[in-house]
Order: structure tokens, then sequence, then C-alpha cells
């Protein structure tokens, strides 16, 4: 599993310049995605790109609850759970509110859990590796400024 970059800080214009520049680099290649960024639970960016629907924008919240949940990326919790068929019941948590499916990762400041990235719209896997790409640049773009 690729690390899950952790920033020493990240506030509301981080997610803003995080999600922007996201959403930018998406559109120019034409990808039908829905992105969010969650600070604690306020909805603080979205973007739902052409060719996305309001599917993908409950997508992105069930995965993203399923991150705040567990403190760990979706896909994660798919590899160290595996998403059985009692998946849920197991673990007391509404199919309608939680989607055990990768494309949300965790944001950390230091160590702890402050927010999360969520993608939904691309087929299994990419909504992950996508996300991980983004987040991974903007880190990266932020250790070099």
């Amino acid at each position: 599993m690729d690390s899950i970059p952790d920033f020493p800080s990240f506030d509301h214009d981080d997610a803003w310049s995080l999600g922007s520049q996201f959403a930018l680099e998406a559109r120019a290649d034409g990808l039908p995605i829905t992105i969010s960024i969650d600070l604690g639970e306020q909805r603080v960016f979205q973007a739902s790109l052409p060719g996305s629907t309001a599917m993908n924008v409950r997508w992105a919240e069930r995965k993203a609850n399923l991150v705040r949940h567990f403190d760990l990326a979706s896909i994660e919790v798919a590899e160290r759970y595996g998403v059985r068929e009692n998946f849920y019941v197991e673990f007391g948590l509404d199919q309608a509110r939680y989607a055990a499916a990768e494309g949300a990762l965790p944001i950390r400041v230091r160590g702890s859990l402050v927010g999360v990235l969520a993608v939904s719209g691309l087929d299994e896997g990419g909504d992950h590796d996508l996300a991980l790409s983004a987040l991974t640049r903007f880190r990266e773009g932020r250790v070099s400024a």
C-alpha cells in the first residue's frame, strides 16, 4: 500500500488549493468524477465534473464516512476486514451512510485525522489511485514551496 502523505498543517485554504488543482487536472483529462474534501464533519470543497452523477456525490460521502469511522483509507478497510456479506452488520454500519469501497483517503496533520479526500466515478481502483496521486502531489508541492 502506498503511503498516504502527512501534513504539518491543513486548513480551508489548503482544501481549496488541493481541490481546485485536482479538479482542473481531472477536467483536462476528461474524468467523470466527483471530488469532495471534508475537514472534520464540514464539506469544504466539492466539484462534480462533466459525466459524473448525483450518485457519485452520494458514493463520495459514504466513502468519507467510512474513513472517519475506521480512521483508515477506504481501500485499507476492505483489505484489512474484507468486505463480506455481513460486513455492515458486523460493524453496526448503516449501508445507506457507509460504503466499503475504495476512493477515500484520510487527511492527516502530524498523524491525526483532520479530514477526508474522496473521489467517485472511476472503475475499481481508479478512484483510490487518483486521490492518492493528487494528495501526494499537493504535499510535495507544499514541501518544495
